[in-house]
């Protein structure tokens, strides 16, 4: 038997950013580890650089170009 396509009364419910029943508040998922104990000094800045541009542009993964700005923001140059 086929399944009924959604009525239009079906309206989306955006969940994002909301508390879960168990009242713990939702983190984003980060690409990098939540750690940066293990990285090089120039290496945890950069993560935690792009964990900011991700958290400030609402974005759960970046391009390449994006990270080039990052990067860039932080003084590197070619």
């Amino acid at each position: 038997m086929l399944a009924s396509p959604p009525l239009a009364t079906d309206a989306f419910i955006d969940r994002r950013g909301v508390t879960p029943a168990g009242g713990e508040p939702v983190f984003e998922r980060r690409q990098f580890a939540n750690s940066y104990e293990e990285l090089s000094p120039a290496a945890a800045e950069l993560a935690r650089a792009i964990d900011g541009y991700k958290v400030q542009h609402r974005r759960r993964f970046i391009t390449f170009e994006e990270m080039l700005s990052v990067i860039k923001s932080l003084g590197y140059s070619k």
